[in-house]
């Protein structure tokens, strides 16, 4: 039973949940029921200063990007990304698709109080845009997967390392200093010792998080960390560490981690207290921001740097085909309403306005997406 599980596509899986998620935390937040569920979130604490709305944000997200992690480090040492003639590509229109939404952004927000969600547009979330994907998988070249994945891949590594250093607070360098000491045990353990324990990497990796979120670094960071020492290749055993910490929590990740991230951030409570019109620099940078930067940007550099011979389309890719990429990637979802948590954290009307417009930007670009690749279709060009 469980093998014929991991044998099935979970990601459109993942996004209707995704969905479901969100409509429910929707309908919960603009009912009589709105306190108990901000009471659970909210004023359930797990631990003095911890409540469960930071498990999931900080810890639960922590073991997401650790499978982010693990993923691009796969994609770096043995897929997309393992030569520079195969990363070009997909890296340039990932820079392109964070450099554009950015400075759309910045041209409403310069000068004003809300420059610090810079990084909100730039995001794109990988379970929604691959869900998007297959669902409509019979109509696609196959290489486009690979270039979608390779490119939202990048593009989350991008955001993991600003959510790492650009909204961290103050740096605590004991507990700084603590955390690299276990990332230095995990790596010493990987390549000298070459120790193949899942207990190994995971009890020293809840103790590097556990250092990094008291550092002042923001935690979903060790995550990441966490992926750089566990060993990508098997010493003794038939497959890798990596791989069976994917195979074991990428279940738990897809329908639970996920979706609950979705259902504890995405309940709005749409009253007039919330008026889009009194924060349009807001709207228009995070709206345009992801709908029309994230296109703008993925063609133009992929364009240009194929053009001047920086990178090279890839010969089964058609313009039109890397267009429906660059559309499909506008979808930021999760990853823009995590950015949107600690660029304007301990400000609940700015961060309800940012999902709102982010709610709003992923609803449009999930309709342009699926009506252009319906019409493409037709029309027989991709």
């Amino acid at each position: 039973m469980i093998k014929k599980i991991f044998k099935i596509n979970i990601e459109p899986i993942t996004s209707i949940l995704l969905i479901l998620s969100t409509i429910i935390a929707l309908y919960i937040c603009n009912s009589p029921y709105k306190y108990l569920y901000d009471n659970f979130f909210y004023n359930t604490y797990i631990v003095r200063n911890f409540n469960v709305h930071s498990f999931v944000n900080d810890f639960l997200m922590s073991i997401f990007f650790l499978l982010a992690g693990l993923e691009i480090k796969e994609e770096v040492l043995y897929g997309s990304l393992s030569s520079l003639k195969k990363a070009s590509f997909p890296i340039i229109a990932s820079i392109g698709g964070v450099i554009m939404p950015a400075i759309i952004f910045t041209y409403f927000n310069l000068n004003t109080e809300y420059i610090n969600g810079i990084c909100i547009p730039i995001s794109t979330d990988i379970a929604f845009s691959m869900g998007i994907y297959f669902l409509f998988s019979k109509y696609f070249n196959p290489s486009i997967k690979m270039f979608l994945l390779s490119l939202a891949v990048v593009d989350d590594l991008v955001s993991i390392i600003l959510i790492g250093t650009v909204y961290s607070s103050k740096i605590n360098l004991l507990f700084f200093t603590l955390a690299l000491i276990c990332l230095i045990l995990i790596c010493i353990g990987n390549r000298m010792f070459k120790i193949e324990s899942i207990i190994f990497y995971l009890l020293l990796g809840i103790c590097l998080w556990y250092f990094v979120h008291l550092s002042g670094v923001h935690s979903t960071l060790s995550g990441i960390l966490l992926a750089i020492g566990i060993p990508a290749s098997s010493y003794k055993r038939k497959y890798s560490i990596s791989h069976y910490i994917r195979k074991f929590f990428n279940i738990f990740n897809n329908f639970i981690i996920i979706p609950l991230f979705a259902f504890s951030n995405t309940g709005i409570s749409i009253n007039s207290s919330l008026d889009l019109s009194k924060y349009p620099t807001i709207f228009l940078g995070i709206y345009l921001g992801l709908l029309v930067g994230k296109p703008l940007g993925i063609m133009l550099f992929t364009y240009l740097s194929n053009l001047i011979g920086l990178s090279k389309k890839p010969t089964e890719l058609n313009w039109i085909s890397v267009f429906m990429v660059s559309l499909i990637s506008s979808i930021g979802f999760t990853m823009s309403i995590f950015v949107s948590e600690v660029a304007f954290v301990g400000n609940m009307e700015l961060i309800s306005i940012s999902r709102i417009c982010i709610l709003i930007s992923s609803l449009t670009s999930i309709i342009l997406s699926s009506l252009c690749i319906k019409t493409f279709k037709e029309l027989h060009i991709i």
